[in-house]
């Protein structure tokens, strides 16, 4: 039986396609992300929240994001956190006032698929109730 050697080896992407190298076809599978729209509610306070996370862990990873209305010194960049059985958002204010400098949120998950939780600004999360709720999944390209 002969062996295989490097020049035999194909390497394909986590759609089918061929990859030049096994480091490339694990790169894009590490690079595909999805969009999550989430909104949370405090009665009034509706925070419209725009996530990108990498669907390739769970609890899926934030990897980046944009509390885009609904709060003091919108936007805000959204620096951390994850989506699962628990919610986690870190965020940082990136907008003009004089609000708090970051927000966390935190919450357990419940159905219809939603989180229900508190946050709280420059270091605290316990400060204010809040139901987040899920929205949409969309592929990026």
């Amino acid at each position: 039986m002969p062996q295989s050697t490097k020049a035999d080896q194909a390497f394909y992407d986590a759609t089918g396609g061929r990859a030049k190298s096994f480091a490339e076809s694990v790169a894009a599978q590490k690079t595909a992300t999805t969009n999550a729209y989430v909104e949370l509610r405090n009665g009034s306070a509706i925070f419209v929240i725009d996530l990108e996370i990498d669907p390739n862990t769970y609890p899926f990873q934030v990897v980046s994001g944009t509390i885009k209305s609904g709060i003091c010194g919108a936007p805000w960049a959204v620096t951390s956190g994850h989506l699962g059985q628990q919610l986690i958002l870190n965020a940082t204010r990136k907008g003009q006032g004089g609000c708090a400098n970051t927000i966390t949120i935190v919450g357990e998950q419940q159905d219809p698929l939603s989180w229900r939780g508190t946050y709280g600004f420059d270091g605290t999360a316990s400060s204010f109730r809040h139901t987040t709720i899920f929205h949409a999944w969309s592929l990026s390209p």
